[in-house]
């Protein structure tokens, strides 16, 4: 069974560990409590095959940066989250793609923009758009969801690991190609 390492990243709040929660559960807790650094595992069929999903639920504080950083240079894939009413979650996904660039290199990552608390009216101070153009700039998918209702959720880890594939694929035929030429 193909194992996949997958961190989520985004400020504190914006529902990292619910969305985790409710793809682990299918629950929603109404509490909050901030998040220091989790780790979860869950067994999940996509496209008739079976993969365990590592889930590195990573603190938004500042003062767990070092965890932080220990969890993307481990990652495979990196699902970044933002709270669709507040626009600084949104501006703050460039701090987060800045920090995997740092500690991983120019490499494109298999990534996932995600939109969440789209249960809560709107007018949203982030403009969907916005976070499609974003999207298209970074060459990643955009959900939109809600923890609270799961909206989405599937879809969130589903595509998650099709672009993890996708990479492993394109990692596997550049390994394949140098081998030929020698």
């Amino acid at each position: 069974m193909n194992t996949f390492r997958i961190v989520l990243l985004g400020n504190e709040s914006v529902g990292k560990s619910a969305l985790t929660i409710r793809l682990l559960k299918n629950y929603f807790e109404e509490k909050y409590e901030p998040t220091i650094e989790d780790i979860y595992q869950k067994k999940v069929i996509i496209d008739n095959r079976s993969y365990c999903l590592d889930i590195l639920d990573t603190a938004g504080k500042e003062e767990y940066t070092a965890m932080t950083n220990l969890y993307i240079r481990a990652g495979e894939g990196f699902i970044l989250v933002f709270d669709v009413d507040s626009t600084k979650s949104f501006e703050d996904i460039r701090k987060h793609r800045e920090k995997m660039k740092k500690l991983l290199g120019e490499n494109q990552m298999p990534m996932v923009l995600v939109g969440n608390k789209c249960d809560l009216p709107k007018p949203w101070a982030v403009n969907v758009t916005q976070a499609i153009e974003e999207a298209k700039e970074y060459g990643i998918p955009f959900i939109q969801t809600s923890a609270k209702t799961g909206m989405g959720v599937d879809d969130v880890f589903k595509t998650m690991v099709r672009e993890i594939r996708k990479d492993r694929e394109i990692q596997h035929e550049a390994v394949l190609h140098s081998l030929r030429k020698r």
